[in-house]
């Protein structure tokens, strides 16, 4: 953001970058999805994921003008939305045990793709908090519960819909 220049292997682009193959992945899950309700959420998501990527391309000293500006920055009003998420989902299936396979069908396999893209960009992102480049922890914290929740979207997009609820 307001054309910084930086090495194309700098932390940040590799975060943005991570990112950006999340939304796209995402758009897979839209593509396949056959459930309206989650299509809808995914779609949500994504549009977070294009205001967690501004807020990330743009650098400490230029926040202050990227707030000013009126973008939006990630809050923890997100991660809670997440988190209701996820806490409807795991009460709506019974519990499990060891590891899902990925591949029972066309949407749980996309899901578990997000979801490992996912756990890469939020890698990346701690990569630039490690050099004390992220002033906003809440995108950690928000990818990590995205990551749950789309582990928890596969699980129910496996689920036969009779005991689906």
């Amino acid at each position: 953001m307001y054309n910084r220049r930086v090495s194309k292997c700098h932390p940040r682009v590799e975060a943005c970058g991570a990112v950006d193959e999340l939304n796209a992945a995402l758009g897979l899950v839209r593509a396949t999805a056959p459930q309206a309700v989650l299509r809808e959420q995914v779609l949500a998501i994504q549009h977070e994921l294009v205001t967690l990527m501004g807020e990330l391309a743009t650098s400490l000293e230029d926040l202050p003008r990227y707030r000013q500006d009126g973008f939006p920055l990630v809050t923890s009003e997100w991660t809670a939305r997440l988190d209701r998420l996820a806490g409807e989902l795991e009460s709506r299936q019974a519990a499990r045990r060891g590891w899902a396979t990925p591949g029972t069908n066309p949407s749980s396999a996309a899901l578990d793709m997000a979801r490992t893209v996912c756990r890469r960009a939020e890698r990346r992102v701690c990569a630039v908090q490690e050099i004390g480049q992220l002033q906003n922890p809440e995108i950690l914290v928000y990818l990590n519960r995205l990551s749950d929740l789309l582990w928890l979207l596969a699980r129910w997009v496996e689920t036969p819909e009779p005991e689906r609820t």
